[in-house]
């Protein structure tokens, strides 16, 4: 009897020494790999910035602390706008930035960002992840060496601060103003002279007069960047922005080189970044909004004739890029496709709703 307990005792402990070792030996199968992540924003812009280091924790976590991403600031390991090419030369092994700030490469770049006139926040999510964008866009960047996902969504931005009311159209004739991604070319056609400036110096170009408006994201963000105390009218909606998405930029030789796992933990921990990103405007934009009126701005709607003023400039500027650039032809037309389908059924369920709680909630 001693005997067959002793044999039990020994088969119960020889199981539990195998169960335990086991976690250390996949462990110590998994290689310890350590990247650098460049971001083209400030540490102050605690959404942006903060969504991708939220992403590079739980990578750590996911991982066990066998694949971490250390990630810098704007200026840090590379200036705010040259990202994507730190990422494609293997300077680092990846970025966060926004695809749109690399228009003058190709325009296609835009669609990664937001396109005027284009999706708001589910539709953009829903054509990346489900309706073929993550792919078609990977297609278009593995010309550039790079892949990428999304990694946060601002959601639908205001128009930006001005030092002077914009009335009619013919307001927007010389204005210098910082505004990103294609919108630029396409307020170019009204006049305004578009600069592409990373978030930092809006405050200084403003001060300084050497711009005339900026357009950065909405009341969280703006409210960081002090905007207001250097502009006073406060404009919407950001026609161009329906919503914009953030892009995690990886070196594709270096991607190809993770663990199928690694792979696979790096998507998730982004798409819970992208995720947590919108959430986190929608909660803080509504107080900051409040607070900037609070503290002189003055909201402003562009009229109805100014809109479809620019309008008629963007289908102008759509066809006109569709002409000269093989890359942008190919994506606009499936992503011009999804999006008019997502906007007739969001006719009869999203618009509906938003305008009855918008309204006083009245049937």
């Amino acid at each position: 009897m001693q005997r067959r307990n002793f044999l039990t005792r020994s088969a119960i402990g020889a199981t539990a020494a195998t169960a335990l070792a086991a976690p250390a030996i996949a462990q110590s199968s998994r290689p310890e790999i350590r990247w650098r992540l460049a971001s083209s924003y400030p540490k102050s812009l605690d959404t942006i910035y903060g969504a991708v280091d939220m992403m590079c924790k739980r990578v750590g976590e996911l991982t066990g602390g066998r694949f971490r991403i250390s990630l810098h600031a704007a200026g840090e390991l590379l200036p705010a706008l040259q990202v994507l090419d730190g990422v494609q030369n293997g300077t680092v092994e990846a970025g966060h930035s926004a695809s749109y700030f690399y228009i003058g490469k190709d325009p296609a770049f835009g669609f990664g960002t937001a396109l005027p006139f284009g999706m708001g926040t589910r539709a953009q999510n829903a054509w990346m992840y489900v309706g073929g964008g993550i792919e078609l866009l990977n297609e278009f960047y593995a010309n550039y060496g790079v892949t990428a996902m999304p990694v946060g969504n601002t959601g639908a931005q205001m128009a930006g601060w001005y030092r002077k009311e914009i009335k009619t159209a013919a307001d927007f004739n010389g204005l210098k103003m910082r505004v990103g991604g294609l919108a630029g070319k396409v307020l170019a056609k009204l006049g305004v002279v578009a600069q592409q400036l990373p978030p930092g110096d809006l405050y200084q170009a403003l001060e300084k007069g050497v711009i005339d408006a900026a357009e950065f994201v909405g009341p969280a963000d703006d409210e960081h960047l002090s905007l207001n105390k250097v502009a006073k009218y406060y404009y919407y909606p950001g026609w161009w922005e329906g919503s914009a998405t953030l892009s995690l930029f990886v070196n594709q030789k270096a991607f190809n080189a993770l663990p199928a796992e690694y792979k696979a933990v790096l998507k998730i921990a982004a798409a819970e970044a992208n995720q947590w990103s919108t959430a986190k405007y929608d909660a803080t934009n509504p107080a900051a909004l409040r607070r900037l009126i609070s503290n002189g701005a003055q909201l402003k709607r562009f009229s109805p004739e100014i809109l479809q003023a620019c309008y008629k400039a963007n289908q102008q500027f759509m066809t006109e890029m569709i002409d000269t650039s093989p890359a942008f032809k190919k994506i606009h037309g499936p992503w011009s496709k999804f999006r008019d389908e997502y906007v007739l059924w969001s006719q009869f369920c999203e618009m509906p709703f938003d305008s009855l709680m918008a309204t006083g909630r009245k049937g």
